[in-house]
């Protein structure tokens, strides 16, 4: 059996492990181990059964993630594999690396016995969940997209960090406007940097990994849309307008293929806009997601009637 990319799907996980012992913020930390020899790590928020799955390289401590367990929500944050503290891989995926981060994804919730989920990402973390929808649609009830894109395959299929690391590119274009006069947002911004600064280099490993850009395999810039228009998961977009990476164009894009999709933009923001905005857009999440819940719809009529 194949999914309709072409791809074999993963197998399931062989082991599950809890560490019962919290962290010092409340976390709770665990692994499992994939099929193919591959130990993933995640971080666990909140309880109960509500569940939203995560993935990322890594998570800032003070992001969305755990911004919604304080919602009520029991947040699950998997450590892409080949980024530590999950294992590290040799093996190159080639444009298959977002088919490996969805399916493990399905493979955590399958260890923890999840069967439906919210699913929440951003950036390349919401490039795994476009792939997550197309190749288990059965299982995500709603996705939160956070500056999601998806590319246009028309800019290249390289990512901006492995770019970053080859030297084609000095360093990115800016992501975030200047926000002066919001100490606020300055403020913010700056414990953020410090958090980066804060963080072992990494593993040359991890700097040799290229994931590419999501939906690579479609090939052409049609084809990806036609890829989007097949998803029927009820999706949340956020962004904004100054994003030089998720331009407000390629989520205008992204908004008129899905036919479940609500849009929100904000002014003078970018790339960063979760952590920016944590609470706002956290916000916007937790209205959303309990729509969704209610009756599967990304709007609200209050009378009953149907659009």
């Amino acid at each position: 059996m194949t999914d309709r990319h072409g791809s074999p799907p993963r197998q399931p996980v062989v082991w599950y492990n809890q560490n019962s012992t919290p962290g010092k913020d409340g976390t709770r930390m665990g692994s499992i181990m994939t099929k193919d020899g591959i130990r993933l790590h995640y971080d666990e928020y909140g309880t109960g059964d509500r569940h939203v799955l995560s993935a990322q390289v890594g998570f800032y401590p003070k992001g969305m993630q755990q911004a919604l367990a304080e919602k009520g929500f029991h947040v699950w944050c998997l450590t892409l594999r080949g980024f530590a503290p999950s294992d590290y891989v040799t093996e190159d995926y080639g444009d298959g690396w977002y088919d490996v981060f969805a399916d493990d994804v399905t493979a955590l919730a399958d260890a923890a016995g999840i069967g439906q989920f919210f699913y929440m990402g951003a950036s390349h973390g919401a490039g795994v969940g476009w792939h997550l929808l197309l190749r288990h649609p059965e299982r995500v009830k709603a996705f939160v997209a956070v500056v999601p894109g998806p590319h246009s395959l028309a800019e290249g299929a390289m990512s901006y960090r492995q770019m970053l690391m080859q030297g084609i590119i000095s360093e990115p274009p800016p992501f975030d406007p200047p926000v002066d006069g919001d100490p606020r947002r300055e403020a913010r911004r700056r414990e953020r940097q410090e958090w980066l600064e804060g963080l072992p280099e990494a593993d040359p490993r991890e700097k040799r990994i290229d994931y590419g850009r999501p939906l690579m395999r479609c090939g052409t810039e049609e084809k990806i849309r036609e890829a989007l228009c097949s998803i029927r998961t009820p999706t949340l977009i956020l962004g904004g307008t100054d994003d030089p990476i998720s331009t407000p164009e390629l989520m205008t894009r992204t908004a008129r293929c899905l036919p479940h999709c609500k849009l929100v933009m904000y002014s003078n923001c970018g790339h960063n806009i979760d952590t920016d905005l944590t609470e706002e857009l956290t916000e916007e999440a937790d209205r959303f997601l309990k729509q969704a819940e209610a009756d599967g719809k990304c709007y609200t009529i209050k009378d009953g009637t149907e659009r």
